[in-house]
């Protein structure tokens, strides 16, 4: 029994190999933090181009009123209207470009 102690405390077969996971387990970790940061970035981007897209819909609508009568008495009428979609600040959301890398690049959306 003590000699089978003796051998396995001598034993240093598996230490090259437990250096070699860490090592690999270390570097797969950092692999995966800077993947999931660019698809954070992607994300991002994609939620931006969304956000563009319903910020460019236009919202103006109008409808025609009428009127319906007969010897010079109206039966019903309803009155038109009309509501102009003014541009404003959403329309146009750049401001996750800052995230997507170096200073002065924009992404496809341009200047």
């Amino acid at each position: 029994m003590l000699c089978i102690v003796q051998r396995l405390y001598n034993d240093e077969a598996g230490f090259v190999i437990s250096a070699e996971l860490v090592l690999v387990l270390t570097i797969a970790v950092l692999a995966m933090i800077v993947g999931l940061s660019e698809v954070a970035v992607a994300v991002n981007t994609e939620l931006n181009d969304v956000s563009n897209a319903i910020g460019a819909l236009n919202q103006t609508y109008a409808y025609t009123g009428f009127w319906s009568g007969s010897h010079g008495k109206t039966k019903s009428y309803i009155l038109g209207s009309e509501f102009d979609d003014a541009f404003d600040d959403c329309d146009l959301n750049t401001s996750c470009d800052i995230v997507c890398g170096a200073e002065g690049m924009k992404s496809e959306g341009g200047w």
